[in-house]
């Protein structure tokens, strides 16, 4: 298998929330897109990265998105063979 057939695509956004209660961001303009990474280890290091530089802003928050997910809603349907 070559590496592109192993990609996991994963996108690591930020920005600053209105409330802790619920996903909102304050200002869309502001929202720092941090990159796209070809798995989740990979993502995961950005986003840790980046949540530590923000550690003092308790309303700033960083997601991990599964895009692949989102590009193959059907691959975690499929029952193992």
């Amino acid at each position: 298998m070559s590496d592109t057939a192993q990609q996991l695509l994963h996108l690591v956004i930020g920005g600053e929330l209105l409330d802790l209660e619920h996903i909102t961001f304050k200002d869309l303009d502001k929202v720092e897109m941090v990159g796209l990474y070809p798995n989740y280890a990979a993502a995961y290091a950005a986003w840790k990265a980046k949540a530590q530089q923000s550690v003092d802003n308790a309303h700033m928050r960083y997601f991990i998105v599964h895009i692949h997910r989102l590009l193959d809603p059907q691959h975690d349907a499929k029952p193992a063979s």
